[in-house]
């Protein structure tokens, strides 16, 4: 497992959010409630989708599945000019990244997640940065499908 170290320029999304935990985690609702009208988003800068994560400050350092945070179902966006109702407005700030290749139906999503924070960082001169994660659900995407692919970006800083 070797992600691509990147810097991100900053990103505009709009989106649905929603308070969840890795406990009880369900993004299912979110993501129902989310397609049906993100047609309404007039400026979005590619059809990619944006699942987001956004954890308190901290987070990672006192790591609890019970701990909440914002889930986002969301697409980016060029501006802020015209916010469909019901909808919210995430930026995401510029900086480095570790970026990591996803492929298959989820199921085994746990143990690639376990792998990156268990093995991959312990390993690396990078620590988890305060920012939000996210994935980009591009083209190859397709969900349940074993051939499914997606990118990991998990903010990073040097230890």
């Amino acid at each position: 497992m070797k992600p691509r170290i990147t810097t991100l320029s900053e990103k505009k999304l709009i989106g649905c959010k929603q308070n969840m935990n890795y406990a009880a985690y369900n993004p299912a609702l979110l993501w129902q409630s989310f397609m049906p009208i993100k047609k309404e988003i007039v400026n979005t800068v590619s059809a990619d989708l944006f699942s987001v994560q956004q954890f308190p400050e901290g987070y990672w350092g006192n790591f609890n599945p019970n701990t909440a945070f914002e889930k986002w179902a969301a697409v980016e966006v060029t501006d802020f000019d015209s916010i469909p109702a019901n909808m919210n407005l995430l930026v995401i700030p510029s900086g480095w990244y570790a970026v990591f290749d996803y492929k298959g139906d989820g199921s085994d999503a746990p143990a690639f997640f376990e792998s990156i924070f268990g093995t991959w960082f312990p390993n690396s001169a990078y620590v988890v940065d305060d920012r939000p994660h996210f994935e980009i659900l591009g083209s190859k995407y397709k969900k349940g499908d074993p051939n499914s692919e997606e990118e990991v970006w998990i903010p990073v800083r040097l230890k």
